[in-house]
């Protein structure tokens, strides 16, 4: 089951959605924007990106449990931690690369705290790797850096996924843009990806 809200900071009801108001004296005494970084639980809208309709449309068509929720800005894996409350390794965050030769999108889904070995990866690709640039993450992904998901990509993407993820329960990913992400267990979050787990991040020191 999939929950999805939209970020109106109207008090009247959005269209086709319902919501309870805060009590007035909060809202008088709050700041306009107080809710901002405080993660929520989403419901269902009309007004949602290309982006985010695409992971949820994989979420909702899945058979996992899997919740979608809006934070703050949150374009690190740092900023999504502290907005969740959650360890940074458990943010799934997807790294893109360009295959030297292929000229593809390659994903590299890795736990947050962790930085990908790029001689690891290019093994697993079977070709050297280089930047992606913004244009090409999001020509071949759909996505723009700092929202890339593991799912809902427009077309065929390689993907890899690291391995020391399945050590949490939950993870949490990129729902499409850099205020949405969502949650599911990592072996489900790989399988609807689409990704292959692997092994791939650099060694501690």
């Amino acid at each position: 089951m999939v929950f999805v809200a939209n970020g109106s900071n109207s008090l009247w009801p959005a269209p086709l959605s319902f919501r309870v108001c805060a009590p007035l004296a909060t809202i008088l005494t709050k700041p306009h924007n107080w809710w901002l970084n405080s993660p929520r639980p989403l419901r269902y809208t009309t007004r949602m990106s290309k982006s985010l309709k695409r992971v949820r449309a994989v979420l909702d068509s899945a058979d996992a449990a899997t919740e979608v929720r809006e934070t703050g800005l949150a374009r690190t894996a740092a900023d999504a931690a502290a907005a969740l409350g959650c360890h940074v390794d458990q943010i799934a965050k997807s790294i893109v690369f360009l295959g030297a030769q292929s000229g593809d999108a390659l994903v590299f889904v890795t736990a947050g705290g962790q930085q990908v070995d790029l001689a690891k990866a290019a093994a697993l690709a079977g070709e050297d790797l280089g930047k992606a640039s913004a244009d090409v993450i999001r020509a071949q992904t759909g996505f723009a850096i700092g929202g890339v998901s593991p799912v809902g990509h427009i077309g065929p993407t390689r993907k890899w996924f690291d391995r020391s993820l399945l050590a949490f329960d939950i993870v949490w990913a990129a729902a499409g843009t850099p205020h949405h992400v969502f949650r599911a267990a990592p072996a489900d979050m790989a399988r609807l990806a689409q990704a292959e787990l692997a092994d791939f991040v650099r060694a501690a020191p």
